[in-house]
């Protein structure tokens, strides 16, 4: 690979979105989706085009506006229940075991749309280390494209968030990322059409290197 193709951002601190971007778990968010699709009447294919990134709850406001939000919050509760009990087909993003390998002894944290439950249920079945620093759904407000879950994580690991790159997927994630004025590598198809400030098609492209005084270097083969 040519030097021309690899980007090198520096940064003190990592901030890691979950589905998409470490773990694959598109078949069991399709599955679970398709299904409360089918009960409210709305065709599949759309409903799959707007469920990335967001918690349950905001992506059922965009499909059904006039819906109570006590409803939605109802199902997304069912929601978390068929998502968590269906791992079946979840693994890690490629590169993804590495890379997190590389980030262990580094301040990282997983900021996801995901709850608590279903963030460990996702993570164990790939396979992949807990961040000792984790934002989820129960820790913030608002959904992505909120940016109030990175703004989380870099106070909870006491960077600003011009320290911090993030790592994402989904049109909703890689806005909120810069919504709190932090760099974004998007990782996979979805992230290239939501310009992120670098793209890489998994994990295997991505290097991190520790300096001495505990700046990061990233270096990313585009």
């Amino acid at each position: 690979m040519s030097p021309a193709t690899i980007a090198t951002l520096t940064a003190r601190a990592v901030l890691l979105d979950m589905d998409g971007t470490l773990v694959n778990s598109d078949a069991v968010v399709e599955r679970c989706w398709r299904r409360w699709a089918a009960e409210q009447g709305l065709d599949g294919d759309s409903v799959i085009k707007v469920v990335h990134g967001r918690q349950g709850h905001a992506t059922m406001a965009v499909l059904l506006p006039e819906r109570p939000m006590e409803q939605n919050l109802a199902d997304n509760r069912r929601m978390l229940e068929w998502e968590t009990a269906d791992v079946d087909g979840v693994v890690p993003i490629p590169g993804a075991p590495a890379f997190m390998a590389s980030l262990a002894d580094l301040p990282h944290a997983l900021v996801t749309s995901a709850d608590r439950g279903l963030s460990t249920a996702r993570m164990t079945a790939a396979g992949l280390p807990m961040p000792a620093v984790r934002v989820t759904a129960e820790s913030v407000g608002a959904s992505k494209p909120d940016p109030e879950g990175f703004l989380k994580g870099a106070a909870e690991l006491g960077f600003a968030p011009a320290d911090c790159v993030v790592f994402e997927d989904s049109e909703v994630g890689i806005a909120a990322g810069k919504a709190a004025g932090m760099r974004v590598v998007g990782v996979g198809p979805r992230a290239a059409a939501h310009a992120p400030d670098v793209h890489v098609r998994d994990l295997e492209r991505i290097r991190v290197e520790a300096l001495a005084d505990g700046t990061l270097r990233l270096h990313v083969a585009a």
